[in-house]
């Protein structure tokens, strides 16, 4: 119901280190899963403009000017992020950082491809700039991948919810009255699916629903303690309906990190849903949770089983 759940395994372990590296959830966002990643495409072509996470394609427009170009025109327009990160090793880097790029499964908003991830490279690079020159290299890899894999993960996320609300309020409480295990997707056609239009690192934002869910820890420790959020992200979603009418739907993400497994291995919590930017995100929150928790305290599952 919007959480996702993650061993994050990198591909190496996370060497000690007592550097500050920036979030995990997005090290390169601006200051304003399942139980593994979707399979992803490796991108041999490097890239001619660089953002935040993820990555815009190479083959998104690129606009030239005879004039020198503006403090503002160096920003992507998609997430305000610097539009050309340097894939050039860094002069005080002691080891070499791979510059292939991954493609993501995430489509984008603009363009007929999918947003595409930084290389290790750039992750480097972009931490450098941003002042986190303690950053151990040996530990950019593993920090990309955790980092790919929670994206990939919360875009599962989204796609759960589009394919149930999509096709509006009506089709959504059909699909949810069987609680969440009843769910049976319908397949989306290609125009029809969902698109990352654009997105927004907010850290120092906590969500109407962080907050509280820190306010019950603090108050009843015992039932609700935990740690608040490390990260936040705002995505912005173009949803198809079936009459081909499209509209953006903002999601919201709030990054968890829970106990590190025994054998070393982070684990991570998203919370994912749509914001409460109008009465129908409402009402599709209400209908989904909701409609599980009914679903399950009826004791439906029990009696379907002795059928």
């Amino acid at each position: 119901m919007g959480w996702f759940w993650a061993d994050a395994v990198a591909p190496h372990p996370l060497p000690k280190s007592d550097a500050m590296p920036p979030k995990p959830g997005c090290p390169m966002h601006n200051t304003s899963s399942s139980t593994s990643p979707f399979p992803p495409q490796q991108s041999s072509q490097p890239p001619t403009d660089g953002s935040s996470c993820p990555v815009a394609s190479p083959n998104a427009p690129i606009k030239s000017s005879a004039t020198p170009p503006s403090t503002l025109s160096k920003l992507n327009p998609l997430n305000y992020m610097p539009s050309s990160i340097s894939q050039t090793r860094a002069s005080n880097q002691t080891i070499a950082l791979p510059t292939s790029r991954t493609l993501s499964s995430i489509p984008r908003g603009d363009v007929e491809s999918n947003w595409e991830y930084p290389s290790p490279q750039q992750m480097y690079n972009a931490m450098l700039r941003k002042g986190y020159d303690d950053t151990p290299e040996d530990a950019v890899e593993s920090m990309v991948a955790v980092h790919n894999f929670l994206n990939e993960g919360a875009w599962a996320e989204i796609e759960g919810w589009e394919a149930r609300f999509s096709k509006g309020l009506g089709y959504g409480w059909r699909a949810c009255k069987n609680g969440e295990e009843g769910f049976v997707p319908e397949r989306h056609l290609t125009d029809q699916k969902p698109r990352l239009t654009r997105f927004m690192g907010r850290p120092g934002d906590m969500t109407p629903k962080a907050r509280m869910l820190d306010m019950m820890g603090q108050l009843w420790p015992a039932k609700f303690a935990g740690e608040p959020p490390f990260d936040r992200h705002d995505w912005y979603v173009q949803r198809t309906a079936p009459n081909g009418n499209t509209r953006e739907v903002r999601y919201v993400i709030d990054y968890y990190s829970g106990p590190t497994e025994p054998t070393g291995e982070p684990v991570f919590y998203l919370d994912v849903r749509p914001a409460v930017d109008g009465p129908t995100a409402a009402a599709e929150r209400m209908v989904r949770w909701g409609s599980h928790v009914w679903y399950r305290a009826s004791g439906a599952k029990a009696r379907e089983k002795a059928q």
